[in-house]
């Protein structure tokens, strides 16, 4: 039986793709009785497994509006009441931890508490915020150089590409660390998915769909010009874009969306969406477009992919080893004129659309289950 921290997704609603892993291996682990879930509670100063409010958050099919993580005042209250019958034996024996979080700082000065609860593993998803500074938040901007050396404190490390572990090794290599945990890469899995197929280009307008939060990296902005040069040069076709929006970075492409939409431009935006809402969309659209310039691993490529929806995104690092086995367009560079160039391909050539649709649907996709078996018995080989 392992550990399972979810300090912060068991105490948002929000569907992230760390969220969705974290949420994947809570029932993949827990369903199997493999894993006990725990949080670490700031009011009451100790590791405890969770309470029923936070397990209704993980089992939550509604989406959440915001990313940050939420504790009612009833519930800060009762953890300061209960501090003084707090003990250290509150959590139950177990074989490891996982931490499959980008956690806080609060947490990571309450790792030490669990040192006994070998091997101890972290998710690693991504450097983007070292990388693309100006296209992230500032304050996880500020945390990562911190985040990053914190991870020396675990036995072993499962990056989620051989771009993160790469790029993790690089810079622990860049600081001079000797003799760094071991890193290995494990590709995430996928919920299981129904395909159908392309849908047809006869007189109804192709309709492209992008799933992914409105954030400055996206490149929603990109995205969002190509589709209006297109449409000024009288391409038909309707864009829905799902996902929720960053306060912090995703400013600019929600004003150009408003800006479309007031000039009468057939553009749907949705926000945040339940999974039946989701599931609906991919079955309705032609193909879709994930314009983000750099991913960690990048869930809705596949997602679109395991539908037998063919999916525009870029060649590099991440991105280009979800897409590499065939299904998707790929871009050397994610830029306006490249994309509206591969959307007016998809949209005028039903050949290439049905030819990425079959190659799509011909693809092997992992499991959670999967997933989670690769990680556990990856587990067992460390100290």
């Amino acid at each position: 039986m392992h550990l399972l921290d979810l300090s912060h997704t068991s105490h948002t609603r929000a569907q992230t793709g760390i969220q969705k892993v974290a949420r994947a291996l809570y029932h993949e682990l827990t369903g199997h009785d493999q894993a006990h879930a725990i949080t670490w509670d700031h009011y009451a100063d100790t590791w405890r497994e969770l309470a029923p409010w936070e397990l209704a958050n993980l089992l939550a099919t509604s989406p959440g509006k915001t990313r940050g993580a939420r504790w009612p005042w009833p519930e800060r209250v009762r953890s300061r009441w209960n501090r003084r019958g707090y003990a250290s034996t509150l959590l139950p024996p177990s074989d490891g931890l996982i931490v499959p979080e980008l956690f806080s700082p609060a947490v990571a000065r309450a790792l030490p508490r669990l040192a006994a609860r070998s091997p101890k593993v972290a998710i690693f998803h991504d450097a983007i915020a070292l990388k693309l500074p100006e296209l992230s938040p500032g304050g996880t901007v500020s945390r990562f150089p911190s985040y990053l050396q914190e991870l020396l404190q675990f036995d072993g490390i499962a990056a989620v590409s051989d771009d993160s572990r790469q790029t993790l090794l690089d810079y622990w290599a860049w600081l001079g660390v000797p003799n760094p945990p071991p890193v290995q890469t494990i590709p995430l899995g996928l919920d299981a998915a129904s395909q159908t197929d392309v849908s047809p280009m006869g007189a109804v307008p192709p309709s492209i769909l992008c799933v992914g939060s409105i954030e400055g990296r996206k490149n929603h902005i990109a995205l969002l010009g190509a589709a209006e040069q297109l449409w000024n040069q009288g391409r038909r076709f309707n864009l829905r874009l799902i996902g929720m929006a960053n306060t912090h970075t995703g400013k600019p492409a929600m004003q150009k969306i408003a800006a479309l939409q007031q000039a009468g431009r057939p553009l749907r935006y949705d926000g945040p969406v339940d999974e039946v809402t989701l599931e609906s969309a991919y079955a309705e659209c032609t193909f879709t477009v994930y314009p983000s310039l750099m991913e960690g691993f990048g869930l809705p490529v596949l997602e679109s992919l395991s539908r037998g929806k063919p999916c525009i995104c870029s060649a590099q690092g991440a991105l280009g080893e979800s897409a590499r086995a065939g299904g998707a367009l790929t871009l050397a560079e994610m830029n306006l004129p490249s994309l509206a160039d591969a959307m007016e391909q998809l949209v005028l050539n039903p050949s290439l659309l049905r030819q990425l649709g079959t190659a799509a649907r011909a693809r092997t996709y992992r499991s959670w289950s999967v997933y989670t078996g690769d990680l556990l018995d990856w587990m067992k080989t460390l100290p």
